[in-house]
């Protein structure tokens, strides 16, 4: 039985690499063919199972919020008028559904941003989904299939998942890179093993392999518990990967290797590729 049922999705930064398209609207928010990418993510979430969606916000994102919400005004119209179908489009989020927004408050990284997410998942297993990674819904063999197997692997193996995807060796440096436990080393699960650690935007020679993080997650909340006790870096952030490498000391860490295809939509040039290949796909 599936137990994670809670979703983290941290929304509360500023998107500079998307300047001035999200200078007043969300990055999140923006299109990618006929949806906002955040769209994408949730559906994703809830065909995995969860039931919970915890945005990590700031006062300036409220939209993210309100379209999510249910807006009376807009349905009455729609209704009057008889269209049913752009109705069905708005009202997407299904009703055992539940969202909830927290503040961040202070931009001091993605372990801060996850961390205060705490005392609303409580002491629950849950997922994190980075809003400007898109896994490619157009892929039917896999669309969906990867944070189902990453949850049912957490549920078998009580170990945390992270995925990755092998990236070309000229990208190396910009990803965290995985370090396997061994080259050979297989969990038995899907697509799943063991690692020693992140190396963090390594040069290529320098690389344990070409794993790249993409952005989804499964943990215990015991992870909690190390992004309370993680020094800031430099810059004065918390990083997530130093509290995944204080997990992996005491409890062992599981890469889940991904099928199919990711795009990045937080970065414009990536960002414009990848609303052209949605658009293509709803055409």
């Amino acid at each position: 039985m599936n137990t994670v049922k809670h979703a983290v999705i941290p929304v509360a930064g500023f998107g500079t690499r998307m300047l001035p398209l999200s200078k007043s609207v969300p990055k999140e928010l923006l299109p990618l063919g006929d949806k906002p990418a955040i769209q994408y993510v949730i559906e994703e979430a809830i065909e995995a199972g969860i039931e919970h969606i915890v945005l990590v916000t700031h006062g300036q994102k409220q939209a993210i919020e309100n379209y999510l919400d249910i807006n009376f005004e807009l349905n009455t119209q729609l209704e009057a008028k008889g269209k049913t179908e752009l109705l069905s489009k708005v009202n997407w989020l299904p009703n055992n559904v539940k969202v909830s927004a927290v503040r961040q408050g202070k931009a001091l990284g993605l372990g801060h941003a996850v961390l205060s997410a705490a005392h609303v998942v409580g002491d629950n297993p849950f997922v994190v989904l980075l809003p400007d990674v898109i896994i490619d819904p157009f892929i039917t063999d896999y669309s969906r299939d990867n944070l189902v197997e990453m949850i049912a692997n957490f549920e078998s193996s009580k170990r945390s998942q992270i995925m990755v995807e092998a990236v070309a060796d000229e990208d190396v440096h910009k990803y965290g890179i995985a370090e396997p436990l061994e080259s050979d080393s297989s969990s038995g699960q899907h697509n799943s093993f063991a690692v020693k650690g992140f190396v963090e935007k390594p040069d290529l020679a320098d690389a344990p392999s070409n794993l790249a993080i993409v952005g989804r997650y499964v943990f215990d909340a015991a992870i909690f518990s190390y992004l309370e006790k993680t020094v800031p870096s430099v810059g004065g952030e918390v990083q997530l990967t130093d509290a995944i490498d204080a997990l992996i000391s005491k409890y062992g860490v599981d890469v889940y290797q991904m099928k199919g295809q990711s795009h990045d939509a937080g970065d414009m040039i990536t960002y414009i590729k990848a609303f052209t290949y949605f658009s293509e796909q709803q055409a």
